[in-house]
């Protein structure tokens, strides 16, 4: 925990506190063996009380983050300055570190009720045993009065020290979330980069050099190395298959042994409470989408419902999936309170990084918010798929020297069937 600029403070006014305590204490110590004739001084059953009334101060120690056991000290150590001020009028002084101690360790108007009481029998103690005059009443009066002031000042104090304390720790903690959340993303998001490099590059040429050997088995039946032409296929083949699983391996662990509808049934199921209903729904014919784009579907969709649930304040929330002919379509829903206009208008932190990660894999975000129905609808285009099934949403540049050799395998695969 960070340690409060305060706390030095707290500090020297606790040991001030035992310093003058122990001071008042010494004082009618040496009042009452010192002798005097104002009256009997009682020395022995003073020093005892005196230094009982010590021990248990200090005693009270002990007892922090206990407030039933600290009240109790407190009603023992008044009992013994009752007893002080019954044998001696000096008792009287002790009453001041008393105030302090009722203002902070009773609530409010205890507290105050308690003091006017200590005052109360202090007046009285001063002038059964000295006589009364205006002085002996005026002097308590003050003395409480001080003592009220220095304990509320001291309240309000320790209330802002305790509510800047929190807001220090919730910043700390949010800090380290938030630390922690970048790492993940930074993880996650290498995972997809690699798996679709490799994807793009490793997969595609193992797939494209197996189609090679096949065309090249069918145009030469008889030829002397055709046994080693289909090894070199077999192990294609098979280093292919490894290919996929590594890619699987570095798919987003909502995604991993589960198709997206499923990530995103997971999804809403987490996000359902008792005051909120999720459900979700998938219209159209599913179809495997490329890796990056499912990956996409699945951060937006977390990130829309988080939006929900930690803003929205909302009873339902549905999320669509829609596969279409030429396009997928993501659409989360909800009845809440809607987005701030304010906000709304120049964007959050959120929002930006979804759209900004669903226009890196070519789709597009919309998002429509007003109270009683917030919604945010992600698309991406749908293509023909290359033979790994996933789609191609670039042209390719024509010319023997770039296309792609997949395309010439097939091609030529064409032309012999044609043949």
């Amino acid at each position: 925990m960070h340690r409060s600029p305060l706390t030095p403070v707290f500090a020297a006014l606790q040991v001030g506190l035992h310093v003058l305590m122990t001071v008042l204490a010494m004082v009618v110590v040496v009042r009452a063996l010192v002798p005097s004739d104002e009256g009997p001084s009682h020395p022995v059953p003073v020093v005892v009380l005196v230094v009982s009334f010590l021990i248990v101060y200090f005693a009270g120690g002990l007892l922090r983050g206990r407030p039933v056991a600290a009240r109790v000290w407190l009603a023992g150590l008044t009992a013994l300055w009752l007893a002080l001020v019954v044998l001696v009028p000096d008792a009287g002084y002790l009453v001041f570190g008393l105030f302090i101690l009722y203002l902070h360790l009773l609530p409010r108007w205890w507290g105050l009720a308690a003091v006017v009481a200590a005052t109360v029998v202090s007046v009285l103690g001063f002038g059964l045993h000295q006589g009364w005059s205006v002085a002996i009443v005026a002097g308590p009066m003050l003395g409480a009065m001080v003592a009220v002031a220095i304990g509320l000042g001291y309240q309000a104090l320790y209330r802002e020290a305790a509510d800047r304390q929190r807001l220090i720790d919730e910043l700390l903690s949010t800090r380290a979330t938030l630390a922690e959340q970048e790492r993940t993303a930074g993880k996650l998001a290498e995972r997809e980069r690699l798996a679709q490099e490799i994807h793009d590059t490793v997969a595609q040429g193992l797939s494209s050099i197996q189609l090679l050997l096949h065309a090249a088995e069918r145009a030469a039946p008889d030829h002397p190395a055709l046994q080693q032409i289909r090894l070199a296929r077999d192990t294609a083949a098979d280093n292919l298959v490894e290919t996929r699983q590594l890619i699987g391996d570095l798919t987003p662990a909502v995604l991993e042994g589960q198709s997206l509808s499923d990530a995103l049934e997971r999804i809403a199921l987490r996000a359902e409470g008792p005051g909120l209903s999720a459900r979700t729904v998938v219209e159209g014919t599913p179809m495997r989408l490329p890796m990056p784009v499912e990956a996409a579907l699945v951060r937006v969709a977390q990130g829309a419902v988080s939006n929900v649930v930690r803003h929205a304040r909302a009873d339902r929330m549905r999320i669509t999936l829609t596969y279409g002919d030429d396009a997928v379509h993501l659409d989360v829903v909800d009845d809440g309170v809607g987005i701030d206009p304010a906000v709304f208008g120049r964007g959050t932190f959120g929002l930006n990084a979804m759209r900004s990660r669903v226009e890196q894999q070519g789709g597009t975000m919309d998002v429509e918010s007003e109270p009683g129905h917030t919604a945010v609808a992600v698309s991406f285009p749908l293509h023909e798929t290359s033979a790994e099934g996933l789609v191609s949403d670039e042209p390719r540049p024509e010319g023997p020297a770039s296309r792609d050799p997949e395309i010439i395998a097939v091609e030529q695969l064409s032309r012999e069937e044609r043949s």
